[in-house]
C-alpha cells in the first residue's frame, strides 16, 4: 500500500486505489480532505440503478455476505498507513491530506448488506483504536429503502454514537423523476417515512445531484415538487441537518451517460438560493 500511485483527485473514485477489497481512499470535494470509502457491495449491485452512477457493469440486487474479517484487517491496516505511513504525501494532492471522514457508500446500497449492522461495529472498534471517534464523522451515504430493517436501524443507531451522519438521497420529489433518474418505484409518502426514521436516529442531511437531462435541467414542476418536499419536512419538524446539493463530477457508467452534462452554475446557486430561504442549511459543490 505504500507504494506510490497516481495522485488521488476529486474526480476519480475508483475503489481499487489501494488495492483492497473493502477500503479505499477517495479526495471528497465535499468533504474537503481524504474520505475513507467502505465498499460493502463488492459486486457491484445496487436495487436502484441511477443515471449517472459511475460503478462499472452495475446490476441490481443486494450486497454480498461481508467478511468482517478481512474488513477489519483492511480498515486497521490502511488507516495506519494513512496516518503513520506514506500513503497522504505520496498520493494526497497537499490541499486535501488531511483524513476527513470514513464513508460507507462504495458500488451499492450499502444497507443491503446482510451483516450491515455488524460492519459499523467493526468500523467503531477500529476508529477506537486510532482515537478517531470524536475527532472525524463515519457517514452513511444511503438511498434510505430499507431503513425499515431492524438491523439497519440498529446499525443506523450506532453509526449517531460514532459521530456520524446520513447522506440521505433525495434526487427527486415526484415519482416520475424517480423512476426516470432512480429507476425506483418508492412512493413519495414512503420515502418521507423513511427520511423521518432516519433523521429520527442520527443527524441527517439530504443528498441531491443536479444535472441537465438531453441539454436542459429540472424542469419548473420538478424543481417546485422538490422545493414542497422540503418546505413540507420543515412544516413537519423533521430535524434535518440541510441539504447537499451538488453537480456532476464523474462521468455515468450508465446507457444514460450520453445524455448527461452539468447543469448551469447560475441554476444549482438559484436552486440553492431558494432551499435557503425555506430556513435549511445547505451545501453546495458545483
Amino acid at each position: 500500500m505504500s507504494s506510490k500511485k497516481p495522485q488521488l483527485t476529486a474526480t476519480d473514485h475508483s475503489r481499487d486505489s489501494a488495492g483492497l477489497r473493502y477500503v479505499y481512499p477517495v479526495v471528497s470535494r465535499r468533504a474537503g480532505g481524504v474520505s475513507v470509502g467502505i465498499n460493502l457491495n463488492t459486486n457491484n449491485a445496487c436495487n436502484w440503478r441511477c443515471i449517472y452512477c459511475q460503478v462499472p457493469n452495475l446490476q441490481r440486487g443486494s450486497a454480498p455476505p461481508v467478511d468482517l474479517h478481512l474488513l477489519e484487517r483492511e480498515l486497521r491496516g490502511f488507516l495506519n498507513e494513512l496516518l503513520h505511513g506514506s500513503f497522504m504525501h505520496d498520493n494526497v494532492p497537499p490541499e486535501a491530506r488531511r483524513l476527513n471522514d470514513i464513508a460507507l457508500s462504495g458500488n451499492g446500497e450499502p444497507t443491503s448488506a446482510a451483516e450491515f449492522e455488524q460492519s459499523i461495529e467493526v468500523i467503531g472498534r477500529v476508529m477506537d483504536e486510532f482515537r478517531l471517534n470524536g475527532t472525524i464523522k463515519l457517514v452513511l451515504i444511503t438511498n434510505g429503502s430499507l431503513i425499515h430493517r431492524p438491523s439497519v436501524r440498529n446499525g443506523i443507531r450506532k453509526i449517531a454514537q460514532l459521530n456520524g451522519e446520513i447522506w440521505f438521497k433525495l434526487d427527486s420529489a415526484t415519482a416520475q423523476g424517480r423512476m426516470l433518474i432512480n429507476h425506483s418505484r418508492q412512493t413519495t409518502e414512503t420515502v418521507l417515512k423513511n427520511l423521518r426514521v432516519a433523521a429520527s436516529l442520527c443527524p441527517t442531511w439530504i443528498q441531491t445531484a443536479t444535472f441537465a437531462l438531453d441539454g436542459q435541467p429540472a424542469p419548473a414542476d420538478e424543481r417546485r415538487a422538490y422545493l414542497e418536499f422540503l418546505a413540507r419536512c420543515q412544516a413537519e419538524r423533521i430535524p434535518l441537518q440541510g441539504v447537499l446539493l451538488y453537480g456532476l463530477a464523474r462521468t455515468s457508467l450508465q446507457p444514460e451517460a450520453p445524455r448527461l452534462s452539468k447543469a448551469p452554475s447560475a441554476w444549482l446557486e438559484a436552486l440553492a438560493i431558494d432551499i435557503k430561504q425555506l430556513g435549511l442549511a445547505v451545501k453546495l459543490s458545483i
